[in-house]
C-alpha cells in the first residue's frame, strides 16, 4: 500500500504493509546494544509504522551470545520486527542496509597507549568503511558510536568514498543529553524544558559543553540558560567538568561504561536524522567540518550544533562565539587534528 486510504487493513495496521528497512548494529552482543535493540525493534527510532529487519554483527567468539539476543528479540513478539539476522560477516551485515549503527570498537585496555588504541580501531573502521562502500545502499545513514568515535567515523568515511560524507556522523548526543540534564536539574525543571545546549568538538574529555545559546522554559517563559541559573562560575567550571567527566564517573560507580544512557542517545540521534529536529531547536552531533562557519579545520569529524530536515543536517550558522568559548573550541579541535594525523598515518601503512 502507498497510503492509509488504500490499505485493506485498519489504518493503525498500515505500517505492516510498508517495505521493511534494514538496520545493522555492530558490537551487537555488547551491553549498549542490549539496551538499544529493543527500542529500535519496537519502533521508537524509525517510526511506529516502519517494519524492520535487524542485522546483528559481532566477532566470531560472540556468536553464541548473539543467538541468545535473537531468542530474546523473538520472545518480545514485536509486530514491526520482521527478521533478525545474527552474523560475523561484513558482507552479510552490510548488505543493502538503510542504517548502520557502529557500536563495536576496540576498548582501551589497562596500560594501552592512546596511539595503540587508535591503531587497532583504524583497522576495524577501515574494514567496516570498505564493506559499507561495497555492500550498503549509497543512501545509508551511518552513526559511529565506538570510541574514539570522531576519528573512527572519519576513517570509516574515508574508506567508503562512494557514500556521501554527509551520511556519516558520530555520537555526541549522550554528552548533549548530559548537559541538558545538568541544566534542568539546576533549574528544577524537566529536561524537555531545556533546549539548544551545544557540544563542540571531540567526544572526549576535551569536549566543550556550551550553554551560551541555550534556553530554559520556566513556567511558560523562555529564559536564557545563564539568566535562569544565575551562576556564571558554575557554568564555566563545575558544569563543564561534570559533563566532560561523566563517562568516567559512571564507570567508577558501575564498574561498567554507560549503556542505558548511550542507547537512549543513539535512539535520539537516529530518530532526529530520520524525522528532523523541531522548529527553532538544534542538537549536537559529530559531522564533517568541511565548510563550517566556525573556523574548525576542514578534514575532521567535529561536534557542531545542527538542524535536520529531510534527513539532511545543516550546521547552525551565525552563533556569536566569545573568547572563552573560542579557546575551548580550539583546544578540542587541536586534539582531533592530532588524532586524525596519527590515524591517517596508520591508514596509509
Amino acid at each position: 500500500c502507498t497510503s492509509v486510504s488504500e490499505c485493506p487493513r485498519k489504518p493503525l495496521e498500515f505500517g505492516l504493509c510498508a517495505e521493511p528497512i534494514r538496520v545493522v548494529v555492530t558490537g551487537a552482543a555488547g551491553q549498549i546494544a542490549y539496551s538499544l535493540l529493543y527500542s529500535i525493534a519496537k519502533g521508537d527510532v524509525f517510526g511506529k509504522d516502519q517494519p524492520i529487519i535487524l542485522i546483528l554483527l559481532d566477532i566470531p567468539p560472540m556468536l553464541p551470545v548473539l543467538d541468545g539476543v535473537v531468542m530474546e528479540l523473538q520472545d518480545c513478539a514485536l509486530p514491526l520486527l520482521r527478521e533478525v539476522i545474527p552474523t560475523d560477516k561484513v558482507e552479510v551485515g552490510f548488505k543493502d542496509i538503510d542504517a548502520a549503527i557502529l557500536v563495536g570498537s576496540m576498548p582501551r585496555k589497562e596500560g594501552m597507549e592512546r596511539k595503540d588504541l587508535l591503531k587497532a580501531n583504524v583497522a576495524i573502521f577501515k574494514t567496516q568503511g570498505a564493506a559499507l562502500d561495497k555492500y550498503a545502499k549509497k543512501t545509508v545513514k551511518v552513526l559511529v558510536v565506538g570510541n574514539p568515535a570522531n576519528t573512527n567515523c572519519l576513517i570509516a568515511s574515508k574508506s567508503a568514498p562512494s557514500i556521501p560524507k554527509e551520511n556519516f556522523s558520530c555520537l555526541t548526543r549522550l554528552d548533549h543529553n548530559r548537559a541538558c540534564s545538568q541544566v534542568a536539574m539546576r533549574c528544577s525543571v524537566s529536561s524537555d524544558n531545556v533546549k539548544n545546549v551545544i557540544i563542540w568538538g571531540n567526544h572526549s574529555s576535551t569536549q566543550y559543553p556550551d550553554v551560551h545559546h541555550a534556553k530554559v522554559n520556566i513556567q511558560g517563559s523562555e529564559v536564557a540558560a545563564y539568566d535562569a541559573v544565575k551562576d556564571d562560575a558554575w557554568f564555566r567550571g563545575e558544569f563543564i567538568s561534570t559533563v566532560q567527566q561523566r563517562g568516567a564517573a559512571v564507570i567508577k560507580a558501575r564498574k561498567l561504561s554507560s549503556a542505558m544512557s548511550a542507547a537512549k542517545a543513539i535512539c535520539d540521534h537516529m530518530r532526529d536524522i530520520w524525522f528532523g529536529t523541531k522548529e527553532g531547536e538544534f542538537i549536537s552531533m559529530g559531522v564533517h567540518a568541511a565548510g563550517n562557519p566556525y573556523g574548525v579545520p576542514e578534514d575532521l569529524i567535529y561536534s557542531f550544533p545542527v538542524q535536520i530536515k529531510n534527513k539532511t543536517w545543516k550546521i547552525v550558522d551565525g552563533l556569536p562565539i566569545n573568547d572563552f568559548s573560542q579557546a575551548k573550541m580550539d583546544a578540542t579541535a587541536a586534539e582531533l587534528v592530532e588524532e586524525r594525523d596519527t590515524a591517517v598515518d596508520f591508514l596509509s601503512q
